[in-house]
This record gives structure tokens, C-alpha cells and sequence, in this order.
């Protein structure tokens, strides 16, 4: 009897690895933060548009609904931009380090620039903006690098104003 039980644990061990699913490809950097995402920001990527736009002292986020009526994304990104405007202003970049990596360009010094770092919310019609400012050059660098990896990382929900 213990001969046929192990036999038989023995071929199901066979079947089960040749049919075991074989690896699936890897998702890519943009998948990958599309999925951290939806863990920090509540509002839908696929319905909304980030825009991460270079100025001479730092730079101005926007996210905005794509459809220009949807009440529920609009209200989700003013809200979830207030509150992100509250910790940037602080020295949190905890939500941005959750979705790209701790070791994203720019959050080093976005981290450690108190004082030096202005961050202003503004509500508009479709969603809001946050606007970063600094007097200090390398730090306006360091704005310009995290604005440029979240452009690359976000994707086809991420563009810069032309």
C-alpha cells in the first residue's frame, strides 16, 4: 500500500510541474507603478491625467479628469492633492517614494529641502495642481529630476504641456 501512495504522490508530483504555469513575463516599470499607484493615489489613472511640467524655480503638477464632468474623479484628485500638498510641504514624500522607489531621482533632496521648498495647491476645475518653488538651483535640479521620473514611470498617464 505504501508502495501504490507513493507512486501515485510521486506522479501527481510529475503532472502538477509539467503543466505548473511557466513564468509570466515581466511587467514593466510603467505596469508596475500603475499598480503601486492605485495603492496611494484614489483616483483612477486610466481616467485622469498627470502632467509634470519644468519651471525655473521647481515645477507644477496637474492631474485632471479626462472626462471634464466626472464629479467623482475631479473630487478624488483635489482631494488626494490637498492632502499630498500637507506632507510635500512637511518634508513627507512618503506616497511617492511607495509608488516609484526610495531611491527615485530628486526625493533625497525634496526630503531634506525645508524651508527651502515651497509647495502650493490650487483647486481647478477639473482636478488641481501643486506647484513646487525654491530659490535654491540645486534644489530646482532636484525638482526637475523627480518631475522627469515620474514622466517616464507613469507613462501613458503622465505628460508634459507643450
Amino acid at each position: 500500500m505504501k508502495t501504490i501512495i507513493a507512486v501515485v504522490a510521486s506522479a501527481l508530483i510529475a503532472v502538477s510541474i509539467a503543466f505548473a504555469e511557466e513564468p509570466g513575463p515581466k511587467m514593466s516599470r510603467q505596469d508596475e507603478v500603475a499598480r503601486s499607484g492605485a495603492t496611494v493615489m484614489p483616483f483612477d489613472l486610466t481616467r485622469t491625467t498627470h502632467f509634470f511640467d519644468d519651471t525655473a524655480s521647481g515645477g507644477v503638477e496637474t492631474i485632471t479628469a479626462n472626462d471634464k464632468s466626472d464629479a467623482q474623479q475631479i473630487a478624488l484628485v483635489q482631494s488626494h492633492l490637498a492632502m499630498e500638498a500637507k506632507r510635500f510641504g512637511d518634508g513627507d514624500f512618503s506616497d511617492p517614494a511607495k509608488i516609484h522607489g526610495q531611491d527615485m531621482p530628486g526625493l533625497a533632496e525634496l526630503r531634506g529641502a525645508g524651508s527651502k521648498l515651497q509647495v502650493r495647491y490650487e483647486k481647478l476645475p477639473a482636478g488641481a495642481s501643486l506647484s513646487f518653488a525654491t530659490r535654491d538651483p540645486a534644489l530646482a535640479t532636484a525638482i526637475h529630476a523627480w518631475f522627469a521620473a515620474q514622466r517616464s514611470d507613469h507613462a501613458a498617464h503622465s505628460h508634459m504641456h507643450q
